[in-house]
């Protein structure tokens, strides 16, 4: 999908600040330095949108959301809309003062906006300390130099006492602050931060920027009255880079999924589509629209094309990353986001009466437990169940509730015509032998490796070559876009998680590390399910079936 929002259930743009903010933005701002500098704002229904979504209000009046995240590609302006809500912050209406009856009127140095009934009306911040870091030591930032230039050369000049806004830090009239921060400074004035402006997050990969993200994010937690926030723009990151931006983006994938508990991260990305003809000009361009939204208008679209996608002196990989925001591989990384969302066919259903083959991954505790079919005729993939362990404190002791995993696999077996089944043995030996007694009667292939002649046991450690062999077989598939799937996010994840791993046989899959929580199972039982079809289909028992469903209609008890 090319936008990916996250946000909490009870969002509600009615509930919001955001129309105030947008007006006041526009009443006041000015574009910062460059080509249309000092031109009165106008903000294009996708970044007013967004403004309206950062300060939706829970029923009481309080912030929604206490992060939000924009994603959008390289020279989008990312930095100087951070700016203007900086601004909102200062010395704007920015929290909540009560519910319009209607007609009441907010009125400030200028500024009037009278309020709709049922409106929320707002208040200036007693004290406002908005901090807006920097990567660079020698650089105060783009935010910070788009700020300093709205209040010493545009209208909101005219409210600043002279000499209050200076290159290194904002003296607000009536008290308040902005300050320009980097890594070694970040630390100073803990605490007093109202809203803190994380700018360009995909570069927050060092071990001093992270800490930094973690120190200054943790006092936006200290002035309760205040309703502290965070506010990130970022363009796509490298995956496996481990920047802040890629970790709030995992964070937000799982509440998408509803593995944790957390919901007020609000989410905004927006990317191209992954299957673009990069020989074809015209798609390219049409692409670029579909990122940069309205903004589209005013780039040079035939000079990004000529000079990044078709430019042999840059890295194809980068120019997606940072003109189509899409992430691109890690350096070991299996696949591609690109290459896999382009497989994704979500509108395909399979029957329930289709022959299906199934494979099964299981652990105990820690690794994920997964449960992927393949449909026979087609090859299409579906993510049939997901068992992983919960972020937070659910996380501690948590087990795979087996008795869960036996009734899901007994449904799908009652459901689903399956016709071979391989799983997995670790930790799961006994669950296995006993599937295969139930229904190993029904399968086309009967491994033999377990304790009974109905076993589908499929030992990992003893399979190495098989496996290896499925994996290269996946990956042309993939590149071919031969493989279709369901475009479930948590196989997803796993797909992305996996990384090249070389053998004696060719190139496998495995995780990051031993230790990484970034689990792989469900890619495994994909190419597992992938590679079974593969031996029902070469399986002279199969072959048997289907001619007797020629002449009979009916293949060994199904349809």
């Amino acid at each position: 999908m090319p936008r990916e929002l996250v946000h909490a259930p009870d969002h509600d743009r009615d509930r919001s600040l955001g129309l105030l903010g947008w007006a006041w933005i526009e009443h006041w701002c000015v574009h910062g330095p460059g080509d249309i500098q000092g031109q009165p704002v106008e903000l294009d229904g996708e970044f007013g949108g967004f403004i309206v979504d950062a300060y939706a209000l829970r029923p009481e009046g309080r912030k929604l959301y206490d992060s939000a995240v924009i994603s959008r590609g390289k020279g989008r302006a990312k930095s100087e809309l951070a700016a203007f809500i900086g601004l909102f912050e200062a010395k704007g209406p920015c929290r909540f003062a009560g519910w319009a009856e209607g007609g009441e009127v907010f009125e400030h140095e200028g500024f009037r906006y009278e309020y709709l009934p049922g409106e929320p009306m707002g208040r200036i911040i007693t004290y406002p300390f908005i901090r807006c870091l920097a990567t660079e030591e020698s650089q105060a930032g783009n935010t910070y130099d788009n700020i300093y230039f709205n209040l010493t050369e545009g209208p909101l000049s005219e409210t600043m006492p002279s000499g209050a806004a200076g290159l290194t830090r904002v003296f607000l009239p009536g008290g308040g602050e902005i300050v320009p921060s980097t890594a070694s400074s970040s630390s100073k004035d803990g605490g007093k931060e109202t809203c803190t402006i994380f700018d360009e997050t995909h570069l927050y990969v060092t071990p001093e920027l992270r800490r930094m993200y973690v120190t200054v994010d943790r006092n936006c937690r200290k002035r309760r009255d205040a309703q502290p926030w965070a506010l990130q723009t970022t363009t796509m990151y490298q995956p496996g880079d481990n920047s802040v931006a890629e970790k709030t983006h995992e964070r937000a994938k799982l509440i998408s999924e509803g593995k944790t508990r957390a919901s007020r991260l609000l989410f905004d990305h927006r990317e191209a589509p992954a299957d673009v003809d990069l020989t074809d000009g015209d798609a390219i361009k049409s692409a670029l629209r579909e990122v940069y939204g309205p903004f589209a208008d005013v780039l040079d679209l035939d000079g990004i094309v000529e000079n990044e996608f078709w430019n042999i002196e840059k890295d194809i990989e980068d120019s997606r990353r940072y003109f189509f925001n899409q992430p691109t591989g890690a350096r070991e990384a299996w696949t591609t986001k690109p290459l896999w969302a382009a497989c994704a066919r979500p509108d395909i259903v399979i029957p329930d009466s289709d022959p299906m083959v199934m494979f099964f991954d299981g652990s105990k505790s820690d690794d994920a437990t997964g449960l992927v079919g393949c449909d026979v005729q087609t090859g299409h993939l579906v993510t049939l169940a997901s068992w992983e362990k919960p972020d937070g404190p659910l996380a501690k002791g948590w087990e795979v509730d087996r008795g869960d995993v036996d009734r899901v696999v007994r449904q799908v077996f009652e459901t689903r015509n399956i016709v071979a089944f391989f799983a997995d043995v670790r930790e799961f030996e006994s669950y296995v032998d006993t599937w295969g007694v139930d229904f190993g009667d029904r399968l086309v292939i009967q491994a033999v490796t377990g304790r009974n002649a109905h076993s589908v046991a499929w030992d990992m450690r003893t399979k190495a070559r098989e496996f290896t062999e499925a994996c290269g077989r996946a990956d042309i598939d993939i590149r071919e876009k031969t493989l279709t799937h369901d475009g479930d996010s948590r196989l997803q994840r796993h797909v992305l998680n996996a990384r090249r791993r070389p053998n004696k046989y060719g190139v496998s899959v495995g995780k990051e590390g031993r230790g990484s929580p970034k689990k792989i199972d469900l890619a495994v039982c994909a190419i597992g399910a992938r590679m079974v079809r593969r031996l029902v289909l070469a399986s002279p028992d199969w072959v048997k079936r289907q001619k007797k469903r020629q002449r009979t209609g009916r293949v060994h008890g199904f349809a």
